[in-house]
């Protein structure tokens, strides 16, 4: 299948060469800050099968591993593109409000991390919920 995507002024853009390992919601305190919302929408590829284009800053703070997590966005409009963790190398956990709109309506999240920042007005309830990180 593969995946494609960019920020919302189209500086970035990128193209996934393999079928997402998870999708799901992410409940971290970082991930609802840097989404500004209740969770991020994270579609989790191999890192080496992602390409992006165009120039991206990070912003990096140690996750619960105590490794840190790259925050990748677009210097332009800030759209937050994807984030990296150093606790997990082979993969990269792209934010799926930037896939493309076929891709993002093709999406079957069945996974919740971090359910215990989950906010109570989250009535949804996934296949694979975790307390935690899974490891």
């Amino acid at each position: 299948m593969g995946l494609s995507g960019h920020c919302l002024c189209g500086a970035v853009t990128y193209t996934v060469d393999a079928d997402p390992l998870v999708v799901g919601y992410d409940h971290c305190d970082d991930c609802q800050r840097q989404s500004g919302s209740t969770y991020s929408l994270v579609v989790v590829v191999p890192k080496d099968k992602l390409t992006i284009k165009g120039t991206t800053k990070s912003y990096a703070k140690n996750g619960s591993s105590g490794k840190p997590v790259h925050r990748v966005f677009c210097p332009e409009c800030g759209s937050p593109i994807a984030h990296d963790p150093e606790a997990a190398p082979p993969i990269i956990a792209l934010k799926g409000g930037t896939l493309s709109e076929a891709d993002k309506k093709a999406l079957k999240p069945d996974t919740e991390i971090w359910t215990v920042s989950k906010l109570p007005f989250c009535q949804e309830h996934l296949a694979k919920p975790f307390d935690h990180m899974p490891s």
